[in-house]
């Protein structure tokens, strides 16, 4: 599945517009990663349980976006996006999504086509 973030795919024709999808995650770093970051926060520099925390947060909710948008039958994401916001002092909330499509590639000699959408439709010509 392709998911980008902007507008449309170049070499791709969207054939069809399926729906906005989304996968959304609160999480809240356990006692001891916050008691270990509050430490590093003193010193000052990169906290490593919080960048882990965030970095699998993001992983997550882009699966499940990803999982909604096969639902739906599509084969791409346009125009995704994060979001994230605090609830209260302890939770964070982290957001994925985007709009489900259904992409077709344009092949080669054709307007728009690219040297990858040729080869994915060259590939799909052969099967």
């Amino acid at each position: 599945m392709l998911i980008v973030t902007t507008n449309d795919v170049p070499g791709y024709r969207i054939e069809a517009v399926l729906g906005e999808v989304m996968g959304m995650t609160v999480r809240s770093a356990n006692i001891g990663a916050n008691i270990i970051a509050g430490f590093r926060a003193i010193g000052g520099g990169e906290v490593d349980e919080y960048t882990r925390l965030v970095y699998e947060s993001r992983q997550q909710v882009m699966q499940r976006m990803w999982q909604d948008a096969v639902s739906r039958g599509a084969n791409a994401i346009v125009m995704m996006r994060f979001d994230t916001g605090e609830i209260g002092q302890a939770f964070s909330e982290v957001c994925a999504y985007g709009t489900a499509v259904v992409v077709e590639p344009i092949p080669q000699g054709q307007p728009g086509a690219t040297r990858q959408s040729a080869g994915v439709a060259a590939q799909a010509a052969q099967r």
